[in-house]
Formats: structure tokens, sequence, C-alpha cells
């Protein structure tokens, strides 16, 4: 996969730093966005260091206007990475407060929007390569979209919300030379899930999940799921009846409540 110009949201650490640092190379644009100045800085320093051209800049992908226009101004783009998001529960599977239902809403679903729809705009006037493909744009959802979890259930919805939009669209897509591909990891490490307080099964570093998502973009897949065990156990899970479901999650320790988290 030929990559001389990306765009990645939530880059300033997890796996969008992970994707920066595996991207960036000599004659390569990077135009990288998140929401810690200090720590976005320091990944494009890096980057830089491999020899890539670096753009950062605080973008609150919220802002579908503020998107817009980064996303429009940036030039040519081989590659998006709708990566940013926020993880929160309620711990002890409580009901869930609004603010945060609507904070994970905003950031997993409408981020993503902000950063594809864009994306796809600026890709579908672009000229194709050999391949005949105008651009690339994966949007990370997680192996959470595959089970509705009693005490995270707007991070599930939202994930699946991204899989399933970025699934459907993949088609028509392609019939404009654009690939989409739906990332959906399990457990990496990452600000993120070092806050959990319960065994993660599959627990992987974001340098391999960098691997194993930029090798399925490459490959064109529609949807990258890994480990593919661990997905195969959500898929499992969510085939239970609601009921049996909600048994088994809530004797398991949930995601502590904290919807500023960003990966």
């Amino acid at each position: 996969m030929d990559v001389r110009s990306a765009l990645i949201t939530g880059a300033s650490s997890g796996i969008g730093r992970a994707l920066a640092e595996a991207l960036a190379a000599p004659g390569v644009t990077l135009h990288l966005s998140g929401r810690d100045a200090t720590r976005l800085e320091a990944v494009a320093q890096a980057c830089r260091a491999r020899g890539a051209m670096v753009q950062a800049r605080i973008v609150d992908v919220r802002d579908a206007d503020t998107m817009a226009a980064w996303v429009g101004n940036a030039g040519r783009l081989d590659l998006v990475v709708a990566n940013a998001g926020i993880s929160a529960g309620t711990g002890d599977h409580a009901p869930e407060p609004p603010a945060q239902a609507r904070a994970i809403f905003a950031t997993n679903l409408d981020g993503v929007l902000n950063t594809v729809l864009p994306a796809m705009q600026v890709m579908a006037t672009q000229p194709p390569a050999s391949d005949g493909i105008r651009g690339r744009i994966a949007a990370v959802a997680s192996i959470a979209a595959f089970v509705a979890g009693p005490g995270a259930s707007a991070y599930c919805a939202s994930k699946a919300a991204v899989d399933c939009w970025m699934v459907g669209g993949a088609y028509g897509a392609r019939q404009r030379g654009i690939v989409l591909t739906s990332i959906c990891p399990g457990y990496v490490r990452s600000g993120m899930t070092a806050r959990n307080r319960f065994p993660m099964p599959g627990l992987m570093d974001a340098e391999r999940a960098a691997v194993i998502i930029l090798r399925g973009v490459a490959a064109e897949r529609v949807r990258v799921a890994f480990p593919w065990w661990m997905a195969l156990a959500a898929r499992f899970a969510g085939l239970l009846p609601p009921r049996v479901l909600a048994a088994v999650m809530t004797r398991l320790p949930g995601k502590e409540s904290d919807p500023g988290l960003s990966c």
C-alpha cells in the first residue's frame, strides 16, 4: 500500500500514535490531530525524526464545520483514519448518566461522521491510482460493537453504529474508487485501557495493532476484527438472549465512569 499522505484523528496516543509512527517515512505527509497538545507534539516530533512531513493540529472532531475545513484543506489524501474516541461505563452497571452517554456518542459516532464524510468528498475528486483506488478510509470501532454490554451501553452502541455504517457503505464507496474499512480491535494498551481494573484478555501493544490494521486496510478488507478468537466470542455473546447476557455481564467488573478519556 503506497501512502504518501495520511490524516489521522486521535493521533496523540494509543492506536493513533502507533499508526502515525508506522506510516512516517521520507516523502510522507501526515496530518495529525488530537486533544492533548503536548502529547500530539511528541508524536509529531517522532514522525519527523523518521523523515515525514507533519502537520499537527488540535481539532475537536465533534465540530463538523472545523473538521470539514481541516480535511478539505489537507490536499490529496491516500489514507484517512477516524480514530478519535472516548470510553466510559458505569462501573457498577447502574443506569448511564445522560451527559456521559451524549458525550460518548458525540465523539465516537459524530466524530467519525465528521471525519469520514468530508474525506469521501475529497477522495471522490482525486484521480485514481493504477489500481483504480482514489483513497482508503478506516474508522476505529471495537469488538464491543458486537455485544450490547450492560454498564457500557453508549460505548457499545456508538461503536456498533460506526461498524455497521462503514460495512454497509463499503460496497457503494468502492464503486467510486474509495475503500472503507471498519476496524474492530479488542484490548489495546493505551491511556483508555490503563484505567480498566479487570482482566483484559488478548491485550496487545498499540504497535502490533497498527501492523494488523494497516495490513487489513492494504488488503481492502471491509472489516478488520482482532484478536479473531475474541471477536468470535463477542459475536457469540451477542447472540445470547438479553436476559442471559445481562446475567453474565453484570457478574463481571465494568468500565469506570469517565467520558473525558481520549484514545
